[in-house]
């Protein structure tokens, strides 16, 4: 089912966005493992709506009740349940989209594989608000990684034409990759950075949108994790990644940069350092057969633009069974890279955990 996903670390998301909740259940997290409820809550407000004017006015604190699976500050190994109210809907906003369809939404093709009975109030389960339980999920999964060494961190490769400096290939100091989380732009260059605000509050003013890219770096991982074909990594991180709403391009390492080289620019060269074989350039995005190489793996995603504007648009309405003209109301954001970097840090987060828990690799918990 399309709620469901994971291995060994199993996730399911449920709600809509208007509903009284959207929340998760985590299974297969070993039991004892120490969870820090002040940095889950910290994760889950870098998400979170209503704190920027680069953001949807919309205010949700995404604060969040564990039901079960959570006890003394410890796992019990047992389903861990999360619920995360919704609190500010204006489900009004939404009325004509009963009927009218939002171009580049998922209205029409939810109505139809839902046979009309979908909550299509702020998207219902189609939103972005289901991203919140994502968030949640990555954010217990990155305390799980910290005790192996292993952290995920992510920033703003670019929104629209402006572009932040790329990642190092060979992996960043972990004071950067940690002070990333507390910017409210994630990014590498500050100059870049104020460029892509100033874009961001111009289409706003617009009533527009634009989309952009995250660029994520998992370090510390061993070499040996994952399988060939089927269940590369690539393909279990892909399969989570296009499971956030507005993901429609994804590559790893150069990436299609790699299309335009030559073999002898494209390899990345080995040597013996202090006894231990390793690679002298990351091309490959620490990935080779489906398999982490033990260099960082890293990655990006491409962000298109919201599809809730201001502007007129050109639409039908499936109940008069005519063409017309859509100026959507509501609140929405004018792009959503900014709020999109913590939810591919979670799952990227969720998925190298899930593959850690199904490699049978004894884990640290403590």
């Amino acid at each position: 089912m399309s709620g469901f996903h994971g291995e060994r670390l199993k996730v399911a998301i449920y709600g809509e966005s208007h509903g009284p909740s959207v929340g998760l259940v985590v299974d297969g997290l070993p039991p004892g493992l120490t969870i820090n409820i002040e940095e889950v809550a910290k994760e889950m407000k870098r998400r979170a709506p209503g704190r920027s004017p680069l953001a949807t006015p919309r205010k949700e604190q995404d604060e969040f009740l564990v039901e079960s699976g959570l006890f003394h500050g410890k796992t019990t190994g047992t389903p861990l349940c999360v619920r995360i109210p919704n609190s500010d809907t204006r489900s009004g906003d939404y009325a004509l989209l009963k009927d009218v369809m939002r171009p580049g939404h998922a209205d029409y093709a939810g109505r139809i594989r839902y046979m009309n009975f979908n909550d299509y109030r702020g998207g219902g389960h189609f939103s972005g608000r289901l991203t919140a339980p994502l968030v949640f999920a990555g954010a217990v999964a990155k305390q799980l990684l910290a005790l192996q060494g292993i952290r995920v961190a992510a920033h703003i490769a670019s929104v629209g034409n402006v572009e932040d400096v790329a990642f190092n290939p060979m992996g960043e100091r972990q004071e950067t990759l940690a002070g990333l989380a507390q910017k409210e732009l994630p990014v590498l260059d500050e100059e870049q950075g104020e460029k892509m605000r100033q874009l961001i509050l111009a289409v706003r003013e617009q009533e527009d949108s634009v989309g952009g890219k995250v660029e994520c770096m998992v370090t510390g991982l061993p070499a040996g994790l994952g399988d060939p074909f089927f269940d590369s990594v690539e393909s279990r991180l892909a399969h989570a990644l296009f499971s956030i709403p507005a993901i429609k391009g994804l590559e790893f390492g150069a990436g299609f940069a790699l299309a335009a080289m030559q073999g002898s620019e494209a390899n990345d060269p080995m040597q013996f350092t202090d006894g231990e074989a390793g690679f002298k350039s990351n091309n490959n995005g620490g990935l080779l057969g489906g398999i982490t190489t033990g260099m960082p793996l890293f990655f990006k995603v491409a962000v298109k633009p919201t599809p809730s504007i201001g502007k007129p648009q050109e639409t039908v309405d499936l109940t008069k069974r005519e063409n017309t003209v859509l100026q959507i109301t509501g609140r929405h954001d004018p792009s959503i890279v900014l709020r999109a970097v913590p939810v591919v840090e979670g799952v990227a987060a969720w998925i190298i955990s899930d593959l850690l828990l199904s490699s049978a690799r004894n884990l640290t918990v403590k």
